[in-house]
């Protein structure tokens, strides 16, 4: 897919939210400083240096969410097939897209007090240099090594302010580190942003091959659906997915009685490709503002739903707005970091990337 790279950017990493940043003065938007991220990635700045270091930008946080498990420091280099990271920044302008479970227990999404935050999604916007797009997925389950902490943990937990950066410069440099990629921006939204972007635009249609669901959070019927926002965020964070097993069957009171059984193969993976349909959905929708009151009820909602780093340029976003209707999102390479599964000694089930990112991309054709 080739387009002009200054309208991916704003198409792709959700940038109808910059826009609104121009429309509503107290839109979020969190530092990000590519020098801070490669002086994490490299080790120069870590939990025992981050004294040392002037003129530090790094926010003080009393809410830094726990780490779930911190694995054996020996096990990641012995269980990858080929840690050395080649840098291909010069090949790629690279957007970060992070979806946070930062959400209130009134979320519909909430499964309980959360502490803190962390990325639930991880996705990378790949744009090289004739302009074709792909959109990369990292597992939250991917074990990989903290260059801040050296803590051996799932990446999601990166995504924390722990001394060295800010949330999105730290995750930057793990995915620095991982796949050789520079990020250039990010945008960040939370799941309950999610659930009100989806409803400023009347839903969203998901579209699945058998009738679906997880208890009372969603049901969706075998073809097509047009869902809002909480049924949308419910079956993408689903860990319980059930399919329906014959016909649906109710009886006189109105209650389901229908054979239902787990649906095999539900994981971190399948998540991601819910998460990619998903988000391409939901952008091809924003494409289709029929008037000028539906796409202002879209930026009134995007005020609390995303925070934007401070380096992306405001007047860029304006001048391409209407470029964004053109986009084409079903032709966008989708793509999910190779990797198998492994179970600790302490039972804990973990992803360790299979392939070298170089060769994983080059294989899909993305470099030469």
């Amino acid at each position: 897919m080739k387009l002009n790279k200054q309208v991916i950017l704003l198409g792709l990493i959700v940038t109808v939210s910059i826009l609104a940043y121009n429309l509503i003065p107290n839109f979020e938007r969190e530092q990000f400083n590519p020098d801070i991220v490669e002086e994490i990635s490299s080790g120069t700045i870590t939990t025992t240096t981050i004294e040392l270091v002037e003129n530090s930008t790094v926010k003080e946080s009393e809410d830094i969410p726990e780490v779930e498990e911190v694995f054996q420091p020996n096990l990641y280099d012995s269980l990858l097939v080929n840690n050395e990271t080649k840098r291909i920044d010069s090949d790629f302008t690279s957007y970060l897209i992070i979806g946070s479970d930062e959400r209130s227990t009134n979320s519909s999404a909430s499964r309980g007090n959360v502490k803190g935050s962390r990325a639930d999604v991880i996705m990378i916007v790949m744009v090289d240099e004739k302009s074709n797009v792909s959109l990369v997925s990292l597992p939250r389950d991917l074990l990989i090594e903290d260059p801040c902490t050296n803590n051996i943990q799932r990446i999601n937990s990166s995504y924390t302010n722990n001394g060295c950066g800010t949330n999105a410069e730290n995750l930057s440099a793990v995915i620095l580190n991982i796949t050789g990629l520079k990020i250039n921006n990010f945008v960040k939204f939370s799941f309950e942003g999610f659930e009100e972007i989806i409803d400023s635009l009347d839903g969203v249609e998901i579209c699945v091959s058998e009738t679906q669901r997880e208890g009372y959070s969603f049901e969706l019927q075998e073809g097509c659906n047009l869902v809002n926002g909480e049924i949308a965020l419910n079956w993408i964070v689903s860990r319980n997915t059930e399919i329906l097993d014959g016909e649906k069957l109710i009886d006189k009171n109105g209650e389901d009685i229908s054979n239902w059984k787990p649906m095999p193969g539900v994981s971190d993976l399948t998540r991601i490709e819910k998460q990619q349909r998903l988000i391409l959905s939901l952008m091809a929708k924003i494409n289709n503002f029929e008037s000028f009151n539906s796409f202002l009820n879209f930026v009134n909602a995007l005020e609390n739903a995303f925070t934007i780093d401070q380096n992306i340029s405001i007047i860029e976003a304006t001048n391409l707005l209407w470029d964004f209707r053109a986009l084409d999102f079903e032709n966008v390479n989708k793509l999910t970091v190779p990797t198998y599964n492994y179970e600790t000694q302490n039972g804990a089930q973990v992803l360790i990337l299979d392939q070298n990112f170089f060769e994983f991309i080059s294989s899909k054709g993305l470099i030469d």
